[in-house]
């Protein structure tokens, strides 16, 4: 996958369409059967190893684009009539782990449904994407992710520059079917509108790294495998 990951570095994402199917698409609904909310945490279960864990095809095709990938947070979005939301412009530049601990570089500490979270630095954040696969069908109509394209490139950008950023950018709407996956680089300016439908808009995001955190900080959600087990 030479080519997309030269488009993931140019355009700050890249689409895998068809990616996810059949029994891997079924564990994944099971797993996101969290009702109508924006950004649910989860934690490992066995639909969600067996369909995005460390042996599954979506990890393959992240380490296809970023060899060494693993996922360090899943988050469920649902956006429903009922539950409806719009998400201005921003980059993500927060990580979740598992305690806090003090360390030169790490900052803006908060701790949001009894998780730490922490601004990491920009080095760090230059490295990690994250993947959003589509478990139904995703437009304009129904609040899809917009996507500036290589706005990534800027690095770590300024809250009052951002408005200025994204404008000049070429926007993206994800116009996505079910199955299909976005990978896009964690600096990418990003937002959506809310959905104008009464159907379900569901979509599970997987933040990736490629490196472990510098000691004594761990990554809140790291997958328990059997080499973890036998060490």
């Amino acid at each position: 996958m030479k080519l997309e990951t030269s488009i993931l570095e140019d355009q700050g994402r890249v689409w895998v369409r068809g990616a996810i199917e059949g029994v891997d698409l079924s564990a994944l609904d099971r797993a996101c059967e969290i009702g109508a909310v924006p950004g649910g945490r989860l934690e490992w279960n066995a639909d969600l190893i067996a369909a995005a864990g460390v042996e599954s095809q979506l990890t393959r095709i992240a380490r296809d684009l970023v060899p060494g990938a693993f996922p360090v947070r899943i988050l469920a979005f649902n956006k429903t009539s009922e539950m409806n939301w719009s998400v201005p412009w921003h980059q993500d530049r927060v990580i979740a782990v598992k305690e806090r601990h003090d360390l030169a570089g790490y900052s803006a500490w908060t701790r949001k449904a009894g998780i730490w979270h922490v601004e990491p630095p920009v080095e760090l954040l230059e490295e990690m994407f994250f993947a959003r696969i589509h478990l139904d069908d995703s437009d304009g109509s129904n609040g899809c992710l917009q996507v500036g394209l290589g706005t990534q490139k800027f690095g770590r950008i300024a809250a009052k520059d951002v408005l200025e950023v994204a404008e000049q950018a070429e926007v993206e709407d994800s116009v996505a079917k079910r199955g299909d996956v976005l990978f896009v680089k964690a600096l990418t300016l990003h937002r959506s509108s809310p959905s104008q439908q009464s159907s379900s808009r569901r979509t599970l995001r997987i933040d990736y790294s490629a490196r472990p955190l510098p000691a004594p900080l761990e990554w809140a959600l790291r997958e328990q495998t059997k080499s973890d087990t036998n060490t």
